[in-house]
């Protein structure tokens, strides 16, 4: 007999609108519905909740480590699976476990424990993020410019055979390291081409966009900015209507009045949605660790190099959208979709980000003060505070 379970006792939303006085129905992991509690037929399962608010788990696209694990340190599924366990403590059902530059035989590695992932159905794995190597040097960031280089046949071949082993391969590349031939490549396979860590010009970045490219990693971080005369990476991303860009909102990496111009620039269906660029620390009280062999200091919400380079981002998912709700002022509807529905949309899958009828019961559940309750992934909860 199949599983069916109702929810209440939360004010829901599904994604597009609120729900009152209403219940989540669901069956096999799957959303059924969201209906009235009088319509339910006898022999469900009740869960009632305390109060709150039900909203979409959220779907991060770029996270780097988590619970004390880097992925570039722990290749592994195990590795991977600790970084989805500390993630899901804060309201994220879905991530990409992302490979920051790196050794051929690093990316190797994870790229097999990323197959291995799916196999085990890792609760919270959609995929990977390979953030490099085939970068600019000028625009590295915290990236090792020693392991950054061109991409390659093999680099090539190597992503183009793993494609079939993963629901998501989300790669970020830069014009200057990799061809317009090669994105081609890369997205009429299937995989999702981002540009990042780029000098790109304005014209570039149009042509790899017509040449597949179809997102912008963590926007204004690590790219040519917006000028009066040369628009730059930045001027691309807001101008295109079909380009999806991530964005790091802890104030930090970019500042409030910046994202707000950002935010009423762009226009059309490539929408700007939330990642963490989260590092290891999250989840853990730890204030130092290692990238490529290198210390990162972890100080007042920063994480950076000796030398003050910002490396990474000390921020969770649900701080992440208080900080978009609370600190910009947007509705929470709006800032819960850029945790939800826009990520979905900007890999293109249909089965996560929302609440209806058929897809994934990813769900997290709030207090009214917007402190976490719990996290449910596939209708199962995985974490409950």
């Amino acid at each position: 007999m199949t599983n069916r379970k109702a929810y209440l006792g939360a004010r829901i939303f599904d994604g597009e609108m609120w729900h009152d006085e209403s219940v989540l129905v669901v069956t096999g992991g799957k959303v059924e519905t969201i209906t009235e509690l009088s319509t339910l037929s006898e022999g469900i399962e009740i869960v009632t909740l305390d109060g709150g608010i039900l909203l979409p788990g959220f779907i991060d696209l770029q996270v780097n480590g988590g619970g004390g694990v880097m992925l570039n340190d722990e290749p592994t599924v195990e590795g991977i699976s600790r970084i989805c366990a500390a993630h899901a403590r804060f309201g994220t059902t879905a991530l990409l476990p992302t490979l920051i530059t790196d050794t051929p035989e690093i990316t190797r590695a994870t790229i097999k424990a990323g197959r291995q992932a799916k196999q085990q159905g890792i609760a919270g794995f959609l995929g990977l993020h390979l953030e490099g190597p085939h970068l600019s040097v000028a625009r590295k960031g915290a990236h090792d410019p020693s392991l950054i280089r061109p991409m390659e046949e093999a680099d090539l071949d190597l992503l183009l055979s793993s494609v079939k082993d993963l629901d998501v391969l989300l790669t970020t590349v830069a014009p200057e390291n990799v061809t317009e031939a090669q994105v081609g490549q890369l997205a009429n396979a299937g995989i999702i081409v981002s540009l990042g860590h780029t000098e790109s010009s304005f014209e570039t970045a149009g042509r790899y966009e017509r040449a597949g490219a179809r997102m912008v990693t963590h926007l204004f971080n690590a790219m040519s900015p917006l000028g009066h005369r040369e628009p730059g990476l930045v001027g691309a991303a807001l101008e295109s209507t079909a380009l999806h860009c991530g964005l790091i909102v802890d104030g930090i990496h970019v500042v409030p009045p910046s994202m707000a111009v950002a935010l009423r620039a762009k226009q059309g269906q490539g929408r700007i949605f939330i990642v963490t660029d989260a590092m290891s620390p999250i989840g853990t009280d730890v204030t130092s660790f290692t990238l490529n062999g290198r210390e990162i200091l972890r100080k007042d919400g920063r994480l950076t190099l000796a030398d003050g380079t910002l490396a990474g981002a000390d921020i969770d998912m649900l701080s992440s959208v208080r900080f978009v709700h609370e600190k910009l002022g947007l509705p929470l509807e709006q800032a819960v979709r850029m945790a939800s529905v826009y990520p979905a949309e900007a890999v293109g899958i249909s089965h996560k980000g929302a609440l209806r009828a058929g897809m994934d019961a990813d769900f997290v559940v709030l207090n009214n003060d917007l402190s976490m309750s719990a996290t449910f992934i596939g209708g199962t909860c995985v974490h409950r505070q």
